[in-house]
């Protein structure tokens, strides 16, 4: 097995649920050897939420803690605290996705922490950064709604929606692995530690910057070219929702193929690329087009998007999405299918380049998950599965130098 980029680097894992744990595996994935802190006898909440399985770890659980160590610690505990002290003195990085202010009730200040380990990163999921909503609690939806997803996605005549795609959790805790692969890197010239702090709002916006660029172009020229409100519908003051234009310079939306009427995932996305107009022309049967002054150039196109996607569907849905990215690719006309869960999960070229894997699980069995989706040459992920609760709490204490008659003592105590 080759070296992974991240060996010998100790994350001490304060997170739960989605955002942390999020960044946590993906480190682990890496390389990191990542110690999962968890209340004894409860764990993280996800354990046992979404249950699919009566008694087991939820999939909510388990396909966000892979590669990862778990102790039980009782940090209310004089021997829970000493085993705390320790992990900090031992760790390179601590995360924590808690309420605002719960690490410093805990009495794991950063001063605190600087006086035990002054190398340590200490990186932090917040809902929002520092403002008027610096101390509210923020879960998924939340994020997408405060950070812009939400009033800019559906369609114009519907309300904001929020996305599938778990962009405030999974997206922050993505930004926030960087940032603290960043600051290892930082420590290696200055010898110090430092806060890292990625809030959900701050990672949803970042997402959203080509709708931050659409609303400073809507300020200044009243009105959207490429939306589907152009021509013939009103613009406020504010970015409207689009349904599924392309939100760039290239129009395209999600049109019908066959058997649409019993799948609603029978559809593609198709795109009008100018470079490729006259292709486009020439499969759906309108070779007339290419020449049409109402059609020729892309500026005029956009006064007619309507009655040419129409005349588009026309054909996909004389096809299968299968068959239609098939002749399209042909012509080099940027398409994709609407992929369901299932079809994503049965295909075999995601499971060969370990984006869905399947992993072995002692009371679970079989189920898949996702990989990384991050591929290095040197540094090969394999999947491991999640650590039942407590699991490694021996292996670690004895690691930090405790005897098995201390071990022993904290249980008794409760602190582990």
């Amino acid at each position: 097995m080759n070296e992974k980029a991240l060996d010998g680097v100790r994350i001490l894992d304060f997170t739960h649920v989605q955002s942390g744990p999020t960044c946590t595996q993906l480190l682990a994935w890496m390389g990191a050897d990542v110690i999962k802190v968890e209340r004894p006898g409860e764990g993280d909440a996800t354990r046992g939420q979404l249950r699919d399985i009566p008694g087991v770890d939820g999939l909510y659980f388990t396909m966000l803690n892979h590669n990862k160590r778990s102790v039980t610690i009782n940090t209310k505990t004089p021997s829970g605290l000493a085993v705390l002290d320790r992990l900090i003195q031992s760790c390179d990085v601590l995360v924590e996705n808690f309420a605002p202010g719960a690490l410093d009730r805990m009495g794991i200040t950063w001063e605190r922490i600087q006086a035990l380990n002054p190398r340590m990163i200490v990186a932090s999921v917040k809902g929002f950064g520092p403002g008027p909503y610096e101390d509210c609690k923020v879960y998924e939806n939340v994020a997408q709604c405060a950070g812009g997803a939400a009033s800019t996605t559906g369609f114009d005549d519907g309300p904001p929606l929020v996305t599938g795609a778990q962009i405030g959790d999974s997206g922050t805790g993505l930004n926030l692995a960087l940032g603290i692969v960043a600051a290892l890197y930082q420590r290696t010239r200055s010898g110090r530690g430092q806060k890292v702090l990625a809030p959900m709002q701050d990672a949803v916006l970042n997402l959203c910057r080509v709708k931050l660029r659409d609303q400073q172009r809507l300020a200044r020229t009243h009105t959207l070219h490429e939306y589907p409100q152009y021509p013939d519908g009103r613009f406020g003051e504010a970015v409207p929702r689009a349904g599924n234009a392309s939100g760039g310079g290239q129009p395209g939306s999600i049109l019908k193929c066959k058997g649409w009427e019993t799948d609603p995932n029978a559809y593609i996305y198709f795109i009008t690329q100018a470079a490729v107009w006259p292709a486009v022309c020439k499969v759906i049967g309108e070779p007339g087009w290419m020449d049409d002054e109402a059609y020729a150039t892309p500026q005029a196109r956009l006064l007619h998007l309507g009655p040419i996607f129409r005349r588009i569907e026309k054909w996909t849905m004389t096809k299968d999405k299968f068959e239609a990215m098939e002749i399209l690719n042909q012509y080099d006309i940027p398409c994709g299918p609407i992929l369901s869960m299932k079809e994503i999960a049965e295909e075999p070229a995601l499971r060969a380049t370990g984006t869905i894997v399947e992993v072995d699980h002692p009371t679970r069995g079989k189920y898949l998950s996702v990989g990384n989706p991050i591929k290095m040459s040197d540094s090969p992920t394999e999947v491991t599965r999640s650590p039942l609760l407590g699991e490694h709490t021996d292996e670690v204490l004895g690691q930090l130098g405790f005897s098995p008659d201390e071990v022993a003592a904290m249980r008794a105590e409760g602190a582990i």
